[in-house]
């Protein structure tokens, strides 16, 4: 019984090649989709609010928490504006806070970001290991013109250690805006597979002191000049990345800065900044969702469609099969493996489909963001 039900849906499926490929293809494409939508859903999630991001905290300009979670962490929005270097001095030496590292932006060279920063973001306390670590080359020096790049920078640009380059004014790539400075290439950092892959890191001193720039900290401007030490009082900071002593901690800081404080905002904890902005798209997820399951639908109704057109082909046959003795239920039983067998194609073929978008949905998320 079962040779001769196998042999008939071989038969079944050699003489409706077509149509069966047609319709394991709709299910092809219905079940990939769905395995997408899931996917992309969670790993976009997971490497946004629980990324090796090695700090617990923002602080920076009033404002948005969102926009300078993204502008800080993951290098994708505008500065909200700056603080002076004397809060950052003060949050230093807070007793819930265990370590502080400045931000300095403004600049970018060929897309790229430049963030000015201090060495302690390369050499953080054991019990919060970073994720920058020096690949090749060395750390830049805090008093000279040098430069470590992320390892995605490294590859796109070509940039090695000894090169030069300049940068430019702005977020934006604007040949126009080419800074007479020039800074040299003394590392590059090891794949971190975070927004840092795709930043130049250099001593925050220099962008206090590249051409054009001008310091605002206790709101007189003042523009620093070669070899004259700059007074802290005219420093400010883009953003400070805080690693807390305790969750406390961070309950502690938020009552002070943000709901007793006007000077400053507070994100934290990041992973939740980014977690309400996800939940503020949800709809678009949802929207996705319905989509996939709408094309699963009309995947499973093509199936039937299918088999009902196959079965009104091959009524003759049918009959004629009967007529030798074969058992209605073995007739049955040749329908449901057909069915069956246009289902497992369709299901196989699914996961190449997840694939290619999955790879394709991953590589357009890596270039704009490094996650």
């Amino acid at each position: 019984m079962r040779a001769g039900v196998s042999l008939i849906v071989r038969r079944s499926l050699r003489q409706h090649a077509l149509s069966t490929a047609i319709t394991a293809g709709s299910v092809g494409l219905a079940c990939g989709l769905v395995l997408a939508v899931f996917a992309i859903q969670e790993q976009s999630l997971r490497a946004f609010t629980a990324g090796p991001l090695g700090f617990d905290a923002v602080l920076g300009a009033r404002g948005s928490q969102l926009q300078l979670v993204l502008n800080a962490v993951f290098h994708l929005e505008t500065s909200p504006g700056n603080i002076p270097w004397t809060l950052f001095e003060a949050v230093s030496e807070n007793p819930q806070v265990r370590r502080a590292v400045p931000y300095a932006v403004g600049d970018n060279y060929e897309g790229f970001r430049i963030v000015g920063t201090t060495q302690a973001l390369f050499t953080p306390e054991e019990e919060n290991a970073s994720t920058l670590r020096i690949e090749e080359g060395a750390l830049f020096d805090a008093n000279r013109k040098e430069a470590v790049l992320g390892s995605v920078v490294a590859r796109e640009t070509r940039l090695g250690i000894g090169d030069a380059f300049h940068p430019h004014h702005g977020l934006v790539f604007d040949e126009s805006a080419r800074h007479a400075d020039e800074y040299r290439v003394v590392g590059v950092l090891a794949p971190s597979n975070t927004p840092t892959d795709r930043v130049i890191w250099i001593p925050i001193d220099g962008i206090y002191r590249m051409a054009g720039h001008v310091l605002r900290g206790n709101g007189e401007t003042y523009e620093a000049a070669e070899g004259t030490p700059i007074p802290d009082a005219y420093k400010e900071v883009s953003a400070v990345m805080l690693a807390l002593r305790s969750p406390q901690s961070g309950f502690f800081l938020d009552q002070m800065i943000n709901k007793q404080g006007k000077v400053a905002t507070l994100a934290w904890p990041i992973g939740k900044v980014m977690a309400d902005l996800f939940a503020k798209l949800g709809w678009a997820t949802r929207v996705l969702t319905l989509v996939a399951y709408i094309v699963v639908l009309v995947a499973s109704a093509s199936i039937v469609a299918s088999i009902t057109n196959t079965m009104n082909e091959r009524r003759r046959e049918l009959a004629i099969l009967r007529a030798l003795g074969a058992r209605r239920r073995t007739v049955a039983a040749a329908i449901v493996l057909e069915a069956g067998t246009i289902g497992a194609l369709g299901a196989s073929l699914g996961f190449l489909v997840y694939a290619a978008i999955f790879a394709g949905a991953r590589s357009v998320v890596r270039a704009q963001t490094g996650v």
